[in-house]
């Protein structure tokens, strides 16, 4: 994929809308070692606060990303020391420097609140249970720095569950807990608890359809695609789909190309805008439009021919807008719909007693 090669600016009337909504990315990672650069516009990230500020883009999950390593208790105290200080780096991203202005925000009132007010909302994440160890208290942690949900695997299976792709490098079988582990199950219910919504993108299929029995919060794929159009194992089926949808869960079909498209005989694979909008148009045939959401992995892998940083995110929406979608579907799609979730697991977490945490 030729990631260089100018391309056309979208139409105005696509750029108005999206600079109208809403718009929420729901999964970007940050770089680590921190390199306290947010709030720079830097060639290293293809998000930053002023890449998202010129592109139109409302607000994104920031994850605290670990990658899975040994299941062990020496292994365990190093990633959780990680995590937390990933989290606290995250926090860091507000205030007003470079002429943007963002805030940390974890509750659904306080995210409106910032686009009220043109500020860029920072919602913190993390990526891989593994963070947690074996210690669910460490979830109580995330919540307290601002996170708003946890994806319970990466790839390799931990001790909360099996992942999607097994790590044969790290002592992996193709299943360790046959889907959630005893952990896991505990881990789910303690993350419905806080607040923190549970990721089930990169969680093996038995996992995820196992979370989404035992979570009283509908689940969300915060970085996945549909199966059928590109059978990956990272993707959803039409059976995960189904369950999904009969739950009031969520997939963000994500910018990645090995998920959106399968790989051809011959040459290099590429992707692009339309191809993640055939993502939804599936989901949104298959489910309705309640149902899916936009992601982009960047700075995790994830870029397209025509949507390479925060800077083009209304190549989106004009192409959402060139297949018919009205304002309505197009706003639930870049963030009502997460929204929606996220004020769910707000719900559920104060019915059991605890209030999802505002981050300072």
């Amino acid at each position: 994929m030729d990631t260089q090669r100018p391309q056309p600016a979208p139409p105005q009337d696509a750029v108005a809308l999206h600079r109208a909504l809403l718009t929420l990315d729901s999964h970007i990672d940050i770089p680590w070692p921190d390199r306290a650069d947010a709030f720079e516009d830097t060639p290293q990230r293809k998000v930053d606060l002023p890449k998202m500020q010129r592109g139109g883009m409302s607000a994104g999950c920031f994850v605290a990303y670990t990658a899975q390593g040994p299941v062990t208790a020496q292994a365990h105290a190093q990633v959780q020391q990680e995590c937390l200080a990933m989290l606290d780096a995250i926090n860091t991203m507000q205030g007003t420097h470079n002429g943007v202005t963002a805030r940390v925000c974890s509750r659904v009132a306080d995210i409106r609140a910032a686009h009220a007010q043109d500020v860029i909302a920072v919602i913190p994440a993390v990526e891989n249970g593994y963070g947690m160890g074996e210690d669910p208290a460490l979830l109580g942690a995330f919540a307290q720095r601002g996170a708003r949900y946890v994806t319970l695997t990466h790839n390799g299976h931990n001790a909360l569950a099996d992942a999607a792709i097994h790590r044969p490098s790290l002592g992996d079988t193709p299943q360790k807990h046959g889907g959630l582990s005893t952990l896991g199950r505990e881990a789910v219910r303690e993350m419905n608890r806080l607040g923190l919504l549970v990721d089930v993108s990169h969680a093996s299929k038995q996992t995820m359809l196992q979370a989404v029995a035992a979570s009283a919060t509908p689940v969300v794929a915060s970085h996945s695609c549909v199966r059928t159009l590109c059978d990956h194992p990272r993707n959803l089926d039409d059976e995960q789909l189904d369950a999904l949808g009969a739950s009031g869960g969520l997939i963000q079909i994500t910018a990645m190309p090995a998920f959106l498209k399968p790989k051809p005989e011959e040459g290099r694979r590429s992707a692009g805008v339309a191809d993640l909008v055939d993502h939804i148009d599936y989901v949104v045939r298959r489910l309705g439009p309640a149902y899916v959401g936009i992601s982009s992995d960047f700075d995790g892998g994830g870029a397209l021919a025509d949507w390479q940083d925060a800077t083009q995110g209304a190549n989106i929406t004009a192409e959402l807008l060139r297949r018919g979608y009205d304002r309505g579907e197009i706003a639930a799609f870049w963030g009502e719909n997460f929204l929606r979730l996220l004020e769910k697991a707000e719900q559920v977490a104060e019915q059991s007693g605890t209030t999802a945490h505002v981050a300072d």
